[in-house]
């Protein structure tokens, strides 16, 4: 098993120990992305849409860090601060996605890292 570490300063560094991506066998697992800007370290929350939006484009980037896009994308998991939030970021997590859409969880979570409402991790194959 060979497994290359997809890292990229496009996106948000990690805050802990653990890569932003892995990819092993032609499948790619990003770890839990939250609304954090990574061109400033801050977090991008002013509404839900606006944090959801930018851990979406989080994702976008290590996908295509990995060559890979949001079609490839086979599974994913939703956290949510407050299930009251899922339509706001349903809409918008849809908007990434065209044609078939992955396997999918969405749960809510008593707390996220820096007290986000969104956090996603994704699972994709080549």
């Amino acid at each position: 098993m060979e497994k290359q570490i997809i890292q990229t300063n496009a996106a948000p560094a990690p805050i802990g120990p653990y890569s932003q991506a892995v990819k092993v066998n032609g499948l790619l697992f990003i770890s839990g992305q939250v609304c954090i800007n990574p061109a400033t370290g801050e977090l991008n929350n002013a509404d839900v849409t606006t944090e959801a939006h930018q851990v979406m484009r989080n994702l976008r980037v290590l996908l295509q860090e990995a060559g890979m896009d949001f079609s490839h994308v086979v599974k994913t998991t939703i956290f949510l601060s407050d299930m009251a939030l899922f339509n706001e970021v349903n809409q918008v997590y849809g908007s990434y996605f065209s044609g078939s859409f992955p396997a999918r969880e969405t749960v809510a979570a008593k707390g996220l890292p820096r007290n986000v409402n969104v956090e996603i991790s994704v699972i994709a194959a080549a």
